[in-house]
């Protein structure tokens, strides 16, 4: 199915950029990697559904329909990503928080930091999938599919794990080359056949942290947990999935590496990944001490939606190093944006047909934010349109951008209590039709720099400063 326009994106499954065409005429499935809820999110992390909200925007606007579901992985997460080595991360939470290890406690930290996810989303304005996934719901599909997997000869049983056997599928490394380097960083295991081979169940004797299955007592390998959550809510088959590039090298590779290993084909047509938000030239780590939260970035005086403006400076594919500075120049001219928002009337014409095409051409080119923020502001210096016509327009950009711009009149304009006592004294006035009084009024909130305007019984202001 054509959209309105052609759609691209950059398939780091091809290496190219490729024109988007969903499975489905008109819907579009999405999987999007979720988080390890064992701490806070970082920045870093938050671009990578910030990215994954842009697509989906960017597709809604395109007039698709998007289902999109998201992974929250709350058990089997190993502190070695690359492979099956280290302890579960959620278990190394209670120790960081001093709590004991039991089923209660681990269900009470997921559900805390989950929740704490889910405010930073809001804050963020990044659209919610359609479902969250919990990973320890599903532990029958693991089983399912596993079972599978070791019936087709491409899984061996070891006595502490079940482990996915790589030499089994044709040309694994589905991203171009093999993921050996990572894969052997430690050898925990002398029955693990091969260095790259990972693990798909971890036995487990304690009832503590283990689930009942027909495999076993245990919990599930990371990557299991993907293909069996993707499989069951898109199908084997879906338009896209979503993730950081980190995720290339081992966890996207090795989903790929059981998906074919049980349908024969990839699961998804378009893997799209965004590069690395750093922090001195390095990449940000949600296990290291001192990544830095959204929370703290807010405790600078810097609100969700100025990071969202940062983010939005760069194309997702581009590396970005994060300052201080940086941050504080978003937003001061996210600041700028609201203002000059707010400054328009109230009224919503018509959205103008040149500006939205070339929006379309920006955002349907590979996410092409900086073009879209520069056209943004082409917008509203534009003087050749009118305020209700160029209010229109820009709430449609807003519908990719996600500044939250219909608030701007809000956000935008802060007064100080002594300019609230003034209107509200000339709103009394204006109601006795003191007109003289009125004017005086206006008089004083202009030399505090604001221009009234009365749109019938209500008054806007405007800052002239």
């Amino acid at each position: 199915m054509k959209t309105s326009k052609e759609v691209f994106f950059w398939n780091t499954l091809n290496k190219a950029k490729r024109e988007f065409v969903p499975l489905k005429e008109g819907e579009v499935s999405m999987y999007t990697c979720g988080p390890t809820v064992y701490n806070y999110a970082h920045i870093g992390n938050l671009r990578s559904y910030f990215m994954a909200d842009l697509i989906k925007r960017v597709l809604l606007l395109n007039g698709l329909k998007v289902k999109q579901i998201m992974n929250i992985t709350d058990i089997g997460h190993l502190t070695g990503d690359a492979d099956d080595s280290g302890e579960d991360k959620m278990v190394n939470a209670l120790k960081r928080e001093n709590k004991a290890l039991t089923i209660e406690n681990l269900k009470n930290l997921g559900e805390f930091y989950f929740a704490k996810f889910k405010e930073d989303l809001e804050a963020m304005n990044i659209l919610f999938p359609d479902n969250f996934i919990f990973a320890s719901d599903e532990t029958a599909e693991y089983s399912r599919l596993i079972k599978d997997l070791l019936e087709k000869g491409v899984a061996y049983k070891t006595t502490s794990t079940i482990y996915f056997d790589t030499t089994k599928i044709a040309n694994y490394g589905a991203f171009g080359g093999s993921a050996s380097a990572e894969h052997g960083r430690i050898e925990v295991d002398p029955e693990k056949k091969h260095p790259e081979d990972f693990a798909l169940w971890k036995f487990s004797e304690d009832e503590k942290v283990g689930f009942n299955s027909p495999l076993g007592r245990g919990f599930p390998g990371w990557h299991i947990e993907c293909t069996a959550m993707s499989f069951k809510y898109l199908g084997k088959k879906f338009d896209i999935h979503t993730g950081g590039v980190d995720h290339i090298g081992v966890h996207h590779t090795n989903e790929i590496a059981q998906a074919e290993a049980l349908t024969g084909e990839n699961p998804s047509s378009f893997w799209i990944h965004n590069e690395h938000l750093t922090m001195k030239g390095s990449k940000m780590a949600k296990s290291a001490d001192g990544f830095l939260s959204l929370q703290k970035i807010k405790e600078l005086g810097v609100s969700a939606l100025s990071y969202r403006y940062f983010l939005l400076t760069a194309r997702y594919s581009t590396r970005v190093d994060y300052s201080t500075e940086a941050l504080k120049a978003s937003d001061t001219a996210y600041q700028k944006v609201l203002n000059a928002v707010a400054n328009l009337d109230t009224r919503e014409g018509i959205v103008l047909d040149t500006y939205r095409s070339k929006f379309l051409d920006a955002v349907n080119d590979d996410l092409d934010t900086p073009k879209a923020l520069a056209l943004l502001w082409e917008l509203l210096k534009d003087d050749g349109i009118s305020k209700e016509d160029k209010k229109a327009t820009v709430f449609y950009f807003d519908e990719v951008l996600g500044l939250n711009l219909r608030n701007a009149k809000k956000e935008g304009v802060v007064i100080s209590d002594e300019v609230r006592v003034l209107l509200e004294d000339r709103k009394k006035a204006r109601a006795e039709k003191d007109w003289q009084k009125s004017d005086e009024l206006r008089d004083k909130l202009k030399h505090l720099g604001f221009e009234v305007k009365d749109v019938g019984e209500e008054q806007e202001l405007e800052n002239i400063k």
